[in-house]
């Protein structure tokens, strides 16, 4: 994964340098003029705070501050979701989207460097996150904010939500790593068995070689096996090219240079943070909650595997909780079916998230 998104990234911005930055810049202005709000209550931030004793780097966006707050905590774990402002601009008429570059990523790596990124744990990030909070908390004049944790996220949102559910209306989980060492398994059979029907020799030679059991991977196996995944994507193929690198590419919101950190910063945390990561399983912290937990998952999601997070969702207690299957999608469904995703949000999440009463589940939980 990460020598794809190396890969393609810097060709297109080599076809850049080439001799298409004017052609990136109009790309950009195109991109800066749809993501313009104008509404008189509106919020638009880009900005550092000082977090966990650095300074990390936050955009908050919404067409009425008054709207509850949807804190994103992204994947990676240094991939910045704010490269995905565009396609979630219709959520900013319902709610104060807040994005952030975690330690380790993005601009806030840019800003401090490795020396100076400091411990890079899920841990650190979660202590991390009670911290932004807070400072949203008086920042936007709110009680609490809507968490959504998506991918490596949900290895920050979970004991998130158990260590602070003062803070959080509702949780929402998608993308949903469960354990970690059974969907690297699984996937790397699955993705094996697609290589194979359609024929392609050097993917499957690939798997083949690093074993199925990623007990004994070591990074560069893990990225083999997430790279071809990608590449066999359902429903969308090479979904890292077709949506990651344009959206990465043409953002106003990251330069040329900070494109490189972010880059950079994806390699990096990974690297950081291999062992913790494969060491996962969601069931070591409890599956009790105290606030409302939602799990939004692509239905054909073959990176972060649906059948697991169904699995798990029906471990999960909580006050109120919820399960959709987002149509049409694989990973990545918030922001490859953002509409679909946003109406989830709108008419289930939002009305929760103010008052908990008895335990229940969602009206259509499936």
């Amino acid at each position: 994964m990460i020598g794809i998104i190396l890969a393609g990234v810097t060709a297109l911005i080599a076809l850049a340098m080439a001799g298409g930055l004017g052609w990136r810049m109009v790309r950009r202005r195109r991109v800066a003029k749809a993501l313009k709000i104008t509404a008189p209550n509106a919020v638009v931030e880009e900005r550092f705070v000082e977090i966990g004793g650095i300074e990390q780097w936050i955009q908050i966006r919404g067409e009425n501050r008054d709207n509850p707050v949807l804190l994103v905590l992204h994947g990676g774990p240094g991939w910045p979701n704010a490269v995905f402002t565009l396609p979630l601009r219709s959520w900013e008429r319902h709610f104060t989207v807040v994005q952030w570059d975690h330690r380790g990523a993005g601009k806030t790596l840019g800003r401090n460097g490795k020396a100076g990124s400091g411990q890079m744990t899920f841990d650190r990030r979660v202590t991390d996150a009670i911290e932004l909070i807070e400072f949203l908390r008086r920042h936007l004049k709110s009680d609490k904010v809507i968490v959504l944790a998506e991918s490596m996220g949900t290895l920050t949102g979970l004991p998130l939500a158990q260590r602070r559910p003062d803070l959080v209306h509702a949780l929402v989980l998608t993308d949903l790593y469960v354990n970690v060492v059974r969907n690297e398994a699984r996937k790397h059979q699955l993705t094996l068995e697609r290589l194979r029907a359609a024929g392609n020799t050097k993917g499957t030679a690939a798997l083949e070689a690093i074993g199925g059991d990623p007990t004994g991977w070591d990074l560069r196996a893990w990225n083999t096996n997430m790279a071809w995944a990608f590449k066999t994507n359902l429903p969308i193929p090479h979904l890292d090219r077709r949506l990651l690198f344009p959206l990465a590419l043409f953002s106003p919101i990251y330069n040329l240079r900070e494109l490189v950190t972010l880059l950079s910063g994806f390699q990096w945390s990974t690297s950081q943070m291999f062992e913790e990561i494969m060491a996962y399983d969601a069931r070591t912290l409890s599956t009790r909650f105290q606030i409302p937990v939602f799990v939004l998952q692509g239905e054909s999601d073959v990176v972060t595997l649906t059948s697991l997070a169904e699995e798990y969702f029906q471990e999960v207690e909580a006050p109120i909780k919820g399960l959709t299957l987002i149509k049409d999608a694989g990973h990545f469904a918030a922001f490859t079916q953002p509409d679909q995703f946003l109406g989830e949000l709108r008419t289930r999440i939002r009305p929760v998230s103010a008052e908990v009463g008895e335990p229940s589940v969602a009206p259509n939980a499936h």
